[in-house]
Protein backbone atom coordinates (compact mmCIF):
# COMPACT_ATOMS: atom_id res chain seq x y z
CA UNK A 1 0.00 0.00 0.00
CA UNK A 2 1.31 3.19 -1.07
CA UNK A 3 0.49 6.76 -2.63
CA UNK A 4 1.95 8.65 -6.04
CA UNK A 5 1.03 12.57 -5.68
CA UNK A 6 -0.19 14.43 -8.84
CA UNK A 7 -1.80 17.91 -9.21
CA UNK A 8 -5.60 18.40 -9.56
CA UNK A 9 -7.65 21.13 -10.41
CA UNK A 10 -10.27 22.07 -7.51
CA UNK A 11 -12.57 25.44 -7.25
CA UNK A 12 -10.35 27.30 -9.94
CA UNK A 13 -7.02 26.29 -8.65
CA UNK A 14 -4.41 23.63 -8.62
CA UNK A 15 -3.73 21.47 -5.32
CA UNK A 16 -1.21 18.27 -4.80
CA UNK A 17 -3.89 14.91 -4.19
CA UNK A 18 -2.44 11.69 -3.48
CA UNK A 19 -3.47 8.56 -5.68
CA UNK A 20 -3.90 5.37 -2.61
CA UNK A 21 -2.17 2.47 -4.54
CA UNK A 22 -3.09 -1.19 -3.15
CA UNK A 23 -0.98 -3.98 -5.32
CA UNK A 24 -1.74 -7.36 -3.80
CA UNK A 25 0.21 -10.78 -4.09
CA UNK A 26 -2.41 -14.01 -4.40
CA UNK A 27 -1.56 -17.83 -3.65
CA UNK A 28 -0.13 -18.45 -6.87
CA UNK A 29 2.19 -15.47 -7.00
CA UNK A 30 0.59 -13.54 -9.19
CA UNK A 31 0.52 -9.83 -8.66
CA UNK A 32 -2.40 -7.21 -9.14
CA UNK A 33 -3.50 -4.08 -8.67
CA UNK A 34 -6.76 -4.00 -6.64
CA UNK A 35 -7.51 -0.81 -6.42
CA UNK A 36 -6.95 3.42 -6.86
CA UNK A 37 -8.29 5.62 -4.53
CA UNK A 38 -7.87 9.50 -4.87
CA UNK A 39 -7.72 12.01 -1.76
CA UNK A 40 -6.13 14.73 0.06
CA UNK A 41 -5.32 13.04 3.48
CA UNK A 42 -4.82 9.54 4.67
CA UNK A 43 -6.54 8.63 7.79
CA UNK A 44 -7.35 5.56 9.70
CA UNK A 45 -10.42 6.47 8.28
CA UNK A 46 -9.50 6.48 4.88
CA UNK A 47 -7.73 3.61 5.05
CA UNK A 48 -10.76 1.73 7.02
CA UNK A 49 -13.30 2.83 3.94
CA UNK A 50 -10.48 0.96 1.33
CA UNK A 51 -9.94 -1.93 3.30
CA UNK A 52 -13.80 -2.65 3.62
CA UNK A 53 -14.63 -1.78 0.15
CA UNK A 54 -11.60 -4.72 -0.85
CA UNK A 55 -13.50 -7.38 1.85
CA UNK A 56 -16.95 -6.41 0.47
CA UNK A 57 -15.43 -7.41 -3.60
CA UNK A 58 -14.31 -10.17 -1.89
CA UNK A 59 -11.00 -10.53 -0.02
CA UNK A 60 -11.58 -12.69 2.74
CA UNK A 61 -8.31 -12.88 4.19
CA UNK A 62 -4.69 -11.29 4.48
CA UNK A 63 -1.82 -12.60 5.97
CA UNK A 64 0.86 -9.52 5.33
CA UNK A 65 0.05 -5.79 4.86
CA UNK A 66 3.67 -4.53 3.30
CA UNK A 67 3.20 -0.16 4.75
CA UNK A 68 4.72 2.91 4.74
CA UNK A 69 4.32 5.38 7.25
CA UNK A 70 1.86 6.86 6.18
CA UNK A 71 -1.16 7.89 8.99
CA UNK A 72 -3.97 5.67 10.02
CA UNK A 73 -2.50 2.39 8.36
CA UNK A 74 -1.48 0.11 11.49
CA UNK A 75 -5.35 1.11 13.00
CA UNK A 76 -7.35 0.26 9.73
CA UNK A 77 -5.19 -3.04 9.43
CA UNK A 78 -6.58 -4.22 13.14
CA UNK A 79 -9.69 -3.11 12.55
CA UNK A 80 -10.29 -4.54 9.01
CA UNK A 81 -8.60 -7.76 9.18
CA UNK A 82 -7.19 -8.32 12.79
CA UNK A 83 -5.32 -11.52 11.78
CA UNK A 84 -3.13 -10.31 9.52
CA UNK A 85 1.03 -8.95 10.37
CA UNK A 86 2.05 -5.68 9.28
CA UNK A 87 5.44 -5.10 8.02
CA UNK A 88 6.68 -1.64 7.99
CA UNK A 89 8.61 -0.68 4.80
CA UNK A 90 12.48 -0.69 5.96
CA UNK A 91 13.42 1.46 3.24
CA UNK A 92 11.26 4.41 3.95
CA UNK A 93 11.80 4.14 8.07
CA UNK A 94 15.40 4.28 6.77
CA UNK A 95 14.87 7.44 4.80
CA UNK A 96 12.08 8.71 7.61
CA UNK A 97 14.95 8.74 10.56
CA UNK A 98 17.63 9.79 9.09
CA UNK A 99 16.53 12.83 6.85
CA UNK A 100 17.88 15.52 10.17
CA UNK A 101 21.22 13.20 10.14
CA UNK A 102 24.41 15.49 9.82
CA UNK A 103 26.27 14.91 6.33
CA UNK A 104 29.37 13.80 8.27
CA UNK A 105 27.68 11.52 10.48
CA UNK A 106 25.34 9.62 7.71
CA UNK A 107 27.83 7.15 6.54
CA UNK A 108 29.07 5.67 9.63
CA UNK A 109 25.43 5.96 11.60
CA UNK A 110 23.70 3.89 8.42
CA UNK A 111 26.27 1.44 8.83
CA UNK A 112 25.33 0.67 12.85
CA UNK A 113 22.03 0.79 11.38
CA UNK A 114 22.64 -1.58 8.90
CA UNK A 115 23.52 -3.88 11.41
CA UNK A 116 20.25 -3.65 12.70
CA UNK A 117 17.78 -4.48 10.13
CA UNK A 118 20.55 -6.78 8.14
CA UNK A 119 20.63 -9.24 11.80
CA UNK A 120 19.93 -12.61 11.20
CA UNK A 121 17.22 -12.96 14.30
CA UNK A 122 15.11 -10.46 16.14
CA UNK A 123 17.23 -10.97 18.90
CA UNK A 124 20.41 -10.18 17.17
CA UNK A 125 18.99 -6.89 15.89
CA UNK A 126 17.34 -6.04 19.35
CA UNK A 127 21.12 -6.48 20.79
CA UNK A 128 22.52 -4.18 17.75
CA UNK A 129 19.39 -1.29 18.15
CA UNK A 130 20.19 -1.20 21.84
CA UNK A 131 24.18 -0.83 20.60
CA UNK A 132 22.80 1.62 18.24
CA UNK A 133 20.79 3.66 20.81
CA UNK A 134 23.42 3.66 23.10
CA UNK A 135 26.23 5.37 20.87
CA UNK A 136 23.56 7.41 18.64
CA UNK A 137 21.24 8.82 21.12
CA UNK A 138 22.54 12.05 22.42
CA UNK A 139 23.00 13.12 19.34
CA UNK A 140 20.23 11.92 16.86
CA UNK A 141 17.55 10.61 20.09
CA UNK A 142 14.79 11.37 17.20
CA UNK A 143 16.13 8.42 15.11
CA UNK A 144 16.50 5.95 17.90
CA UNK A 145 13.11 7.04 19.16
CA UNK A 146 11.53 6.19 15.46
CA UNK A 147 13.02 2.99 15.33
CA UNK A 148 12.37 2.03 19.27
CA UNK A 149 8.20 3.33 18.81
CA UNK A 150 7.39 1.74 15.50
CA UNK A 151 9.95 -1.92 16.09
CA UNK A 152 6.52 -4.31 16.44
CA UNK A 153 5.68 -3.41 12.76
CA UNK A 154 9.55 -2.63 11.49
CA UNK A 155 10.64 -6.45 13.02
CA UNK A 156 8.09 -8.47 11.62
CA UNK A 157 9.85 -9.83 9.26
CA UNK A 158 12.40 -11.29 11.29
CA UNK A 159 9.99 -13.99 11.63
CA UNK A 160 9.88 -14.71 7.91
CA UNK A 161 12.04 -17.21 6.21
CA UNK A 162 14.25 -14.95 3.41
CA UNK A 163 12.81 -16.04 0.63
CA UNK A 164 9.70 -14.14 2.22
CA UNK A 165 11.67 -11.34 4.03
CA UNK A 166 13.20 -10.38 0.42
CA UNK A 167 9.23 -9.96 -0.63
CA UNK A 168 8.18 -8.13 2.28
CA UNK A 169 11.14 -5.60 4.17
CA UNK A 170 10.16 -3.09 1.59
CA UNK A 171 7.10 -1.83 -0.92
CA UNK A 172 9.69 -1.71 -3.61
CA UNK A 173 7.22 -3.59 -5.90
CA UNK A 174 5.00 -0.94 -5.35
CA UNK A 175 7.20 1.33 -5.99
CA UNK A 176 8.58 0.13 -9.28
CA UNK A 177 4.77 0.28 -10.11
CA UNK A 178 4.46 3.91 -9.06
CA UNK A 179 7.35 4.75 -11.47
CA UNK A 180 5.93 3.21 -14.40
CA UNK A 181 2.57 5.18 -13.50
CA UNK A 182 5.11 8.27 -13.69
CA UNK A 183 6.41 7.31 -17.06
CA UNK A 184 2.88 7.42 -18.69
CA UNK A 185 1.74 10.03 -16.90
CA UNK A 186 5.24 12.29 -17.59
CA UNK A 187 3.77 14.37 -20.20
CA UNK A 188 0.33 15.12 -18.26
CA UNK A 189 1.50 17.48 -15.50
CA UNK A 190 -1.84 18.46 -13.80
CA UNK A 191 -5.32 17.04 -14.21
CA UNK A 192 -8.94 18.89 -14.43
CA UNK A 193 -10.36 17.01 -12.05
CA UNK A 194 -10.14 13.80 -9.93
CA UNK A 195 -11.98 11.27 -12.35
CA UNK A 196 -9.29 12.63 -15.38
CA UNK A 197 -6.59 11.45 -12.97
CA UNK A 198 -8.73 8.08 -12.06
CA UNK A 199 -9.17 7.21 -15.73
CA UNK A 200 -5.55 8.03 -16.64
CA UNK A 201 -4.03 5.81 -13.88
CA UNK A 202 -6.69 3.19 -14.48
CA UNK A 203 -5.71 2.97 -18.22
CA UNK A 204 -1.93 2.86 -17.48
CA UNK A 205 -2.45 0.24 -14.31
CA UNK A 206 -4.44 -2.23 -17.20
CA UNK A 207 -1.44 -2.07 -19.36
CA UNK A 208 0.58 -2.61 -16.77
CA UNK A 209 -0.99 -5.53 -15.33
CA UNK A 210 -0.59 -7.42 -18.73
CA UNK A 211 3.16 -7.51 -18.60
CA UNK A 212 3.06 -8.91 -14.96
CA UNK A 213 2.89 -12.76 -16.42
CA UNK A 214 5.07 -14.48 -14.23
CA UNK A 215 5.73 -15.33 -10.61
CA UNK A 216 7.20 -14.16 -7.82
CA UNK A 217 10.69 -15.35 -7.38
CA UNK A 218 10.72 -18.74 -5.69
CA UNK A 219 7.46 -18.99 -5.20
CA UNK A 220 6.86 -22.63 -4.62
CA UNK A 221 9.27 -22.11 -2.26
CA UNK A 222 7.33 -19.21 -0.30
CA UNK A 223 3.54 -21.15 -0.29
CA UNK A 224 5.31 -24.13 1.41
CA UNK A 225 6.88 -21.89 4.16
CA UNK A 226 3.60 -19.80 4.12
CA UNK A 227 1.53 -22.52 4.53
CA UNK A 228 3.02 -23.70 7.69
CA UNK A 229 3.14 -20.23 9.25
CA UNK A 230 -0.27 -19.44 8.38
CA UNK A 231 -1.53 -23.13 9.01
CA UNK A 232 -5.45 -23.53 8.62
CA UNK A 233 -6.00 -20.14 6.46
CA UNK A 234 -4.92 -21.42 2.94
CA UNK A 235 -7.56 -22.92 0.92
CA UNK A 236 -7.01 -27.04 0.28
Amino acid sequence: MDAIHYKVKENHQYITKAAYVVLGINLDGQKDILGIWIGENESSKFWLNVLNELKTRGIKDVFLFCVDGLTGFREAISAAFPNANIQRCIIHQIRSSTRFVSYKHIKELMADLKKVYQAISEEEARNNLSAFKDKWSKTYPSCVKSWEENWDILSTFFAYPPEVRKIIYTTNIIEGLNRQFRQITKNKPSFSNDDSLRKMLYLASQKIVERWTQRCRNWDIVLSQLSIMFEGRIPA
